[in-house]
């Protein structure tokens, strides 16, 4: 296993887990306890993590794991949701995207479909995020807009006032949102409260929303609050989903589509 291949690992493990051990997960990953040592020490020097006496725990209670690190979780899952998500934009569309994992796949689902595949334009993308903007702008038959802004590092997502700029000239058709945590009562949110207030200028932009999360992102809170479960239109998940949860979302008002 290669270094970045054993730090994604140790990261998930840890948000999973919230606290390792040296010895524990050396076993585990099949290395030697050294090398998680030297892991769990360059990790705390990049603040990605506390280390303790034997192993390590969580940096802090707002703790977030960089987009680069998450990649991997919960694909399969992020995979079909997106192509859930994608099947709901219609030709011709305004679409809006955040930044994450699962609105990155959405984009992807979106630039492999055949009725996209041409169009003036086939569809009008407006994101915030630098990545999903880099992966579809050598679309010709899309139209991307970015919004400018000040990029964060974790999400690779643009946020401040001069986003505010450009979204406040403009009006979309569908705003498609990925969040850490959305909840009946406290709705969806994020962990940055710059990144939240960008993705709550989205909605407020757009027609419909949808909110495109996985199953371990339902019931939860997050400290930064984008809009309540009332502004969302569509909530996409998986099959995991409580059936509780999925009631309580359709109670108030939430089409739940089961990816």
């Amino acid at each position: 296993m290669s270094r970045d291949a054993r730090w994604q690992t140790l990261l998930e493990l840890l948000v999973e887990r919230g606290r390792l051990d040296v010895e524990e997960v050396a076993a585990e990953l099949a290395v030697s306890p050294a090398t998680i040592r030297r892991d769990f020490d360059q990790l705390a020097e990049q603040q990605m993590l506390l280390r303790t006496r034997g192993g390590a725990v969580v940096h802090g209670v707002s703790y977030e794991l960089p987009l680069r690190y998450k990649t991997a979780r919960r694909a399969t899952e992020k995979q079909r949701i997106a192509k859930a998500v994608a099947d709901l934009v219609a030709p011709g569309e305004a679409v809006g995207l955040t930044g994450g994992t699962t609105t990155t796949e959405v984009a992807r689902a979106l630039a492999v479909r055949s009725d996209l595949t041409s169009g003036a334009p086939a569809l009008t993308v407006v994101t915030n995020a630098l990545n999903i903007a880099s992966e579809l702008a050598v679309r010709p038959q899309f139209k991307i807009v970015v919004t400018g802004g000040v990029a964060r590092a974790q999400s690779y997502e643009l946020v401040g006032p001069l986003a505010d700029g450009v979204l406040g000239q403009i009006t979309l058709d569908v705003a498609v949102l990925g969040v850490v945590a959305f909840d009946v009562v406290h709705g969806a949110a994020a962990h940055d409260e710059a990144e939240a207030a960008v993705n709550r200028l989205l909605c407020e932009r757009a027609e419909r929303v949808v909110v495109a999360a996985d199953s371990s992102k339902l019931g939860r809170r997050a400290f930064a609050r984008i809009c309540a479960a009332g502004s969302v239109g569509i909530l996409v998940t998986d099959a995991a989903a409580p059936a509780e949860t999925v009631r309580l979302f359709e109670e108030a008002g939430v089409r739940v589509v089961v990816a």
